[in-house]
């Protein structure tokens, strides 16, 4: 395994990180673990989640699943970088959501909790929260920062212009920051190309992509629906409206010899500012599938085939779009 460093910091991560959305809703706790474990084992040492996952209000389902495995094997949490979120609605209060000094203090102690571990490695802002100033969202870090609960912060879902309205009041803190941002980016979401990711390389953040295969989509859809595979009603439309890309798309990867999936993935290994795609296995069998990515080099000629399948926005602002 190759490690990246996590934007400006020294902290070493996997190419992959292991997402945990499913692990409660979608995965049975042993299987979750199962998953955890071979994970580990190929040198995955990247797990992110969040507070509000599990689809249980207030509850932390998946921090909690997470908090049994650590149990379970106690030496396993200083060979992981592990990351959370807090932002989501977890209780009926009005102070229950977003990120005033009052819920990040409170949210964090839960999580800190439900995962059985005395610090969080990086503590991510869900969202951009309009309401809060930033010198009060910083304090409240800086605390958790200084009482050694909180080690780095990041984000997920800001625009460029948030990235450099946080991380310009924290230089003047003199306060680290923000180290990484959590995106929406794949081959067929590429709109972060025009203000994020400049933002991500001006400010020295990592760039987390979410959703990597879009839904699936990227996923080599169209030879598991031929396949016999049922395809949700959501699915079928976005299937539709790409089926040329996609037919275009899967005989391409049909001539590389890889996985249509292993080059979604692959792509976004070889997009400057990309630390590490977000992978989320509902088995330890797609696990095992993601894993063939890591070893997928793409040359200058797939790389520009894939951007005549899907196309960007054409480069960054202002220049994608004027003079």
């Amino acid at each position: 395994m190759e490690y990246r460093q996590l934007g400006r910091t020294g902290l070493q991560v996997s190419p992959l990180c292991l997402g945990t959305m499913n692990f409660g809703p979608e995965t049975t706790e042993e299987d979750s673990f199962a998953i955890m474990d071979r994970a580990l084992d190929a040198g995955i040492n990247f797990l992110d989640t969040a507070n509000v996952y599990g689809r249980k209000l207030g509850e932390g389902v998946t921090e909690s699943i997470i908090g049994r495995w650590l149990e379970r094997h106690p030496g396993h949490r200083n060979r992981i970088v592990l990351a959370t979120k807090v932002y989501g609605r977890m209780g009926e209060g009005p102070n229950d959501q977003r990120l005033s000094a009052y819920h990040i203090h409170k949210a964090c102690e839960d999580s800190l909790r439900r995962l059985k571990t005395d610090r969080i490695d990086l503590y991510q802002m869900h969202h951009i929260d309009r309401r809060t100033p930033w010198e009060e969202v910083w304090q409240a870090m800086e605390r958790l920062v200084q009482e050694g609960k909180v080690l780095y912060v990041g984000s997920s879902n800001f625009a460029g212009w948030h990235i450099a309205q946080a991380n310009s009041v924290a230089r003047e803190r003199h306060f680290m920051g923000l180290v990484s941002e959590q995106s929406l980016y794949n081959l067929n979401a590429r709109t972060v190309e025009l203000e994020v990711i400049p933002a991500c390389e001006a400010f020295g953040l990592g760039l987390i992509p979410w959703s990597p295969l879009a839904g699936g989509l990227l996923g080599g859809v169209l030879e598991k629906v031929q396949g016999g595979r049922r395809a949700s009603e959501q699915m079928q439309k976005n299937i539709e409206k790409h089926r040329p890309q996609l037919e275009a798309y899967e005989a391409f990867c049909r001539d590389l010899g890889a996985a249509p999936a292993d080059v979604a993935l692959a792509w976004l290994l070889h997009q400057r500012a990309v630390t590490a795609p977000i992978i989320g296995p509902r088995t330890v069998e797609q696990l095992e599938q993601n894993l063939g990515a890591l070893d997928l080099k793409l040359g200058e000629d797939a790389l520009r085939r894939l951007d005549e399948l899907w196309p960007g926005p054409g480069g960054q602002a202002p220049e994608a779009y004027a003079w």
